[in-house]
């Protein structure tokens, strides 16, 4: 049995849970946010101990695998409109900056031209100054998912460390050719 499907996840008290369906509805004070679950697991909603729980129908490998995942979504679904998430972003290198216009992530990282993002909807991205980025927003693979694209837009490099980092990533640099000579 999953070990993680079997933990009840906890609803704090300015969340509401609706279960209708193959669908969990999740209403808390940042937003709200709904999630279709497969048909081999159940979701169902104890109001009296004010949690959730996660059981399997079926008992083969697809089930076991989705029981976790379920249980994991609908955790992050309840952090999510409770706290947000946040992912910081460093940007490295002599010129690079990042500048927001309207809904458009602008970034100047060493091509001939501009690269800009459109922000999706759901996402709140600022930039405290130029060389850093923050993205906030309720949906933990929203969030993750845009943190990426604008890190992919220039990874960091190993030979003097210039692209877009997460913060307080770290980065394996190599030495040039001159430790060969």
């Amino acid at each position: 049995m999953s070990r993680i499907g079997k933990k009840p996840v906890a609803v704090p008290a300015k969340v509401n849970v609706a279960v209708a369906g193959q669908t969990v509805n999740i209403e808390g004070p940042l937003g709200k946010l709904a999630w279709t679950f497969r048909p081999e697991v159940a979701v169902a909603l104890d109001d009296d101990a004010k949690q959730v729980r996660v059981s399997r129908e079926v008992d083969d490998r697809q089930g076991r695998a989705l029981h976790g995942l379920t249980r994991a979504m609908i955790q992050n679904m309840i952090v999510g409109v409770t706290e947000g998430y946040e992912k910081k972003l460093e940007i490295v290198g002599v010129g690079y900056l990042a500048a927001i216009a309207g809904s458009t992530l602008q970034l100047r990282v060493g091509y001939a031209n501009e690269v800009h993002k459109p922000i999706p909807a759901g996402l709140k991205v600022t930039c405290p100054d130029q060389t850093h980025v923050v993205i906030k927003g309720i949906d933990k693979q929203l969030v993750g998912q845009f943190a990426a694209e604008v890190r992919h837009v220039r990874p960091p490099e190993p030979y003097k460390g210039k692209g877009i980092r997460y913060d307080g990533e770290h980065v394996r640099r190599k030495a040039g050719k001159a430790v060969g000579a």
